[in-house]
């Protein structure tokens, strides 16, 4: 064990550092957080630190919302800011790896001294830093993840912009077994935080029909090892299987069991994320099985390939910013999570404080993205948004799924 104190600004630190034996697999890091009067905000510009993956298996999640973020932030900046400051956002890989964004986390809040905390992406590396964020009383605002520990117990510090897993896997199950009729479903799932939440989800969404999964089946974070999963799930004759997992294993799990001759309906929730899906799985034959993901925010294009009334400014500032990337959901999250920043320190006013920010936050009642997006907080609601929609891989891209009746290949 290795001790470590030294001088930040007017403050001295207490660290302490764990550090694992060889091949542990997540080492804690222990941190004594003193509340900071007002970091992070001078008279030019208010800092915000992002903890993400920008590599591995949920790297293109990272980089797809952090894009679509800036691709607003930017824009902000190049208008003059907010109230003559503009926005920094210092990125940090964290790999989905937990020990790593709790050290990213720690630097951000004693080298950085950053204002807040931004677009963090994945549970078992967000849920991981919520002691240090209570403590610090720092404001976390716009995570790429549905976890009801973000949730429930309420967090004042923690803004959650889109709906949660409950919210997708309730949502599924109900057309699953409500609309097509099915009571025999499985759950494959990330054997972590992130796939004990969907699971959990799934399950008492399933116990509200009097069902519960006819089979489980985990594989472990960052590996593609899913046979077991598949054996299990197809010795069931699954007939839908919720899927909670990152895209290479969800689309190795899609394949395998295919080959299997296995063909129930396939369902996951928004975190594999489409487009790496259907990149993933190009070239597979499904043969009409039908493959269906959930998403938080509604398609960024119609299927015309024209903007949606929400998503013009999206798609507009992304050609501006990034050319030549096709804005996608995930990106799409990125930017709505932007504009909620932005307007909470528009209406936080130019005396900003964190506990101006997050009252500003709890004032947005209603606010407008588009006509289709509208996101809605208050003093004990941190969640601003709680439509799920519903979107079909079809010719190598997912569409919205808007009538359940169109799914082929149900068994009774």
């Amino acid at each position: 064990m290795a001790w470590q104190v030294w001088r930040c600004g007017a403050w001295w630190w207490g660290v302490c550092l764990l550090v694992g034996l060889l091949g542990c697999q997540e080492a804690e890091v222990v941190v004594s957080m003193p509340v900071l009067e007002n970091p992070g905000v001078s008279d030019t510009e208010v800092t915000f630190g992002s903890s993400l993956a920008l590599q591995g298996h949920a790297g293109y999640l990272g980089q797809e919302t952090i894009k679509g973020a800036m691709a607003y932030i930017n824009y902000v900046n190049d208008s003059g800011g907010v109230h003559g400051r503009r926005i920094r956002v210092i990125t940090r890989d964290d790999s989905y790896d937990p020990p790593k964004c709790l050290a990213n986390t720690q630097r951000f809040l004693i080298e950085d001294r950053v204002f807040g905390l931004f677009c963090y992406v994945g549970t078992p590396t967000t849920v991981k830093v919520l002691p240090m964020i209570q403590e610090a009383q720092v404001p976390l605002l716009g995570m790429f993840t549905g976890a009801n520990a973000l949730r429930e117990p309420f967090l004042p510090y923690v803004v959650n912009v889109r709906a949660s897993y409950y919210q997708e896997t309730g949502a599924a199950v109900h057309h699953l077994v409500h609309d097509l009729g099915l009571s025999r479903i499985a759950v494959f799932y990330q054997y972590d935080a992130f796939g004990f939440d969907g699971l959990t989800g799934t399950e008492l969404a399933l116990k509200r029909f009097g069902l519960e999964p006819v089979a489980r089946g985990s594989y472990v974070r960052g590996t593609n090892d899913v046979s077991d999963a598949v054996d299990r799930i197809a010795a069931a004759d699954a007939q839908a299987v919720v899927m909670i997992g990152t895209s290479d294993p969800c689309a190795n799990f899609i394949r395998q069991t295919l080959w299997r001759g296995h063909t129930p309906i396939f369902y996951m929730v928004s975190f594999v994320g489409a487009k790496e899906l259907s990149r993933n799985l190009a070239g597979t034959s499904l043969d009409g099985v039908p493959v269906i993901m959930s998403q938080v925010v509604p398609p960024p294009r119609a299927a015309d390939g024209s903007p949606t009334p929400s998503a013009q400014e999206f798609v507009e500032l992304m050609t501006r910013y990034f050319p030549g990337e096709e804005p996608n959901f995930v990106g799409f999250e990125g930017y709505i999570n932007a504009k909620t920043l932005v307007e909470a320190l528009r209406r936080a006013g130019r005396a900003l404080t964190r506990e101006a920010f997050l009252r500003a936050v709890e004032s947005m009642d209603d606010f407008a993205i588009g006509p289709d997006v509208r996101l809605s907080f208050g003093p004990t609601d941190h969640q601003g948004l709680d439509t799920v929609y519903f979107t079909i891989l079809r010719e190598g891209r997912f569409v919205l799924l808007e009538d359940w009746q169109e799914v082929r290949g149900v068994r009774p």
